[in-house]
């Protein structure tokens, strides 16, 4: 059966763009898992990641007689890379460190970003237009979005900058991580 499918062209460019979709999905996910410290699923991703390049490429070396096989294999790659990346977003793993500052000094937005659950640090910062309020908010990947829209609304004129922190100890944060 695997034989009849596989004997025709379309079927062929069809099955090598499927399998090399799936395992480029399946590398960036594997990176990503490596990245963030979770070995065992990273493992687990990279068992199965393994077997489906193998196949994939078994099935574009022993067809090379067909440029298209291998047009296939490149446009299943391209878009493996793009199917991980828009996984890796909904996943949203981790954590985000965002510092933001103010156009103009307002005291009551770190309580109003507080009551909204985010952690926040703030004190008194100085640029070249005078007192700005500076905040640093540790948040999940998953409440970035939010965090930007609710800072927006808060201050439209803000300056926000984020990056991922690696290690985070002690604070109001690690209690509920933990948990």
């Amino acid at each position: 059966m695997l034989d009849v499918l596989l004997g025709n062209a379309w079927t062929m460019l069809l099955v090598i763009f499927s399998v090399n979709i799936v395992y480029v999905t399946l590398f960036t996910l594997r990176m990503i898992f490596t990245l963030k410290g979770q070995h065992y699923a990273a493992g687990a991703v990279g068992m199965i990641e393994i077997v489906v390049y193998v196949l994939g490429l078994g099935l574009v070396l022993d067809n090379l007689d067909h440029v298209l096989n291998l047009v296939a294999y490149a446009i299943g790659y391209g878009t493996g890379v793009v199917v991980g990346m828009k996984i890796e977003e909904k996943l949203a793993l981790g954590y985000i460190t965002v510092n933001v500052i103010t156009k103009e000094y307002e005291p009551d937005i770190p309580n109003a970003l507080r009551n909204r659950g985010y952690g926040v640090t703030n004190w008194v910062a100085y640029g070249r237009e005078g007192e700005r309020l500076m905040m640093q908010i540790l948040t999940s990947r998953r409440s970035e979005p939010d965090l930007y829209n609710v800072i927006k609304s808060l201050d439209p004129k803000a300056f926000i900058i984020s990056h991922e922190p690696k290690a985070f100890f002690g604070g109001f944060w690690v209690k509920g991580v933990r948990r």
